[in-house]
């Protein structure tokens, strides 16, 4: 009888520590907002919050690759914008040099500019960031992984940008065109120059197309970066709504086994008085 007893005791025990340690989680809940914090408390709910998990690692993963194509999308732009600019530039320079009144040292100064355009134009087409990535790949563009089955391709590649210009039906490069547009300044023929004029139009009509290229390229990148961050506001909706503290719930809960325990612990008190002649009789 005393063995019987003493069972019960501990099992009482055993069933108040339970409750008290039910009576700190939902506690805990009230004061974090998050009810959710073990498999036994929700076994199906658990499985659903890790596929959740998962799901915003990779999209984690998703949004860090558009911003890096983004990154290097932008870099791309400003180079072509600043190719553009330069272009411009050389069309006036030969425009200048179709002048015949130019001397010697007028021709010189012409062609020195026009050196340093196709100097810089060979920089900004091998140019790389701070980590060493080409601002235009080479050979043929990288795909980046943005979406499940997606991948883009953020640049275009040095050979797309500088090369196969039709000029007359042949296929330049603008370092070959800038070279032309040299040559033809320090020979002083017309014709030459004009011949040169046009290919350096051809050559900034060329840079124009690939801004335009360029641009299509970075907005399928914004628009993929607004897609993934709809979905992962959704998948966050969804991680609160299974992790959130039901209050009035948790609160009742909480309540209701505040007074089990109180109940149990004075129902344990009186016994734990008794004697044990009280407890064989």
């Amino acid at each position: 009888m005393v063995g019987i007893t003493s069972k019960i005791m501990i099992a009482e025990m055993r069933r108040q520590q339970q409750l008290s340690q039910s009576i700190v989680d939902g506690q805990t809940a009230i004061s974090s907002g998050v009810s959710l914090t073990k498999p036994s408390q929700d076994v199906l709910a658990w499985v659903q919050l890790s596929e959740v998990g998962r799901a915003q690692a990779q999209q984690s993963a998703w949004q860090s690759n558009v911003s890096y194509g983004s990154a290097r999308a932008g870099n791309a732009e400003a180079n072509l914008s600043e190719m553009d600019n330069l272009l411009k530039r050389a069309q006036e320079l030969v425009t200048s040099a179709r002048n015949g009144s130019l001397n010697d040292t007028s021709r010189a100064a012409l062609t020195e500019e026009l050196s340093t355009i196709r100097t810089t134009v060979n920089e900004l087409l091998n140019q790389k960031d701070y980590q060493g990535t080409p601002v235009f790949d080479d050979g043929q563009s990288v795909l980046v992984p943005v979406s499940r089955g997606l991948n883009l391709a953020v640049v275009g590649t040095k050979q797309e940008v500088s090369e196969g210009i039709d000029v007359n039906g042949t296929p330049m490069s603008i370092d070959d065109i800038l070279a032309q547009s040299i040559a033809a300044i320090q020979n002083g023929g017309d014709a030459g120059m004009e011949d040169a004029l046009k290919a350096v139009q051809a050559a900034q009509g060329h840079i124009v197309l690939e801004q335009a290229k360029q641009g299509v390229r970075a907005d399928r990148l914004e628009t993929v970066g607004d897609r993934l961050t709809d979905v992962d506001l959704d998948l966050s909706d969804r991680r609160e709504d299974l992790q959130s503290t039901n209050l009035q719930e948790v609160i009742s809960r909480v309540q209701a086994q505040l007074l089990q325990l109180e109940a149990a612990q004075s129902a344990f008190a009186r016994i734990n008085r008794q004697t044990l002649f009280d407890l064989i009789r």
